[in-house]
């Protein structure tokens, strides 16, 4: 049974993951989206 506990905290980890990287792709400065088109 110790293997629902390595399942469940991978899922929680890696979960966490990706959220954390959705969280951090929509907080990105704004200056820097709307300076990127401008400078090519």
């Amino acid at each position: 049974m110790w293997y629902f506990t390595w399942v469940l905290g991978l899922g929680l980890a890696v979960g966490f993951g990706i959220l954390n990287g959705i969280w951090h792709e929509f907080h990105l400065p704004i200056e820097d989206d709307a300076e990127a088109p401008g400078n090519s």
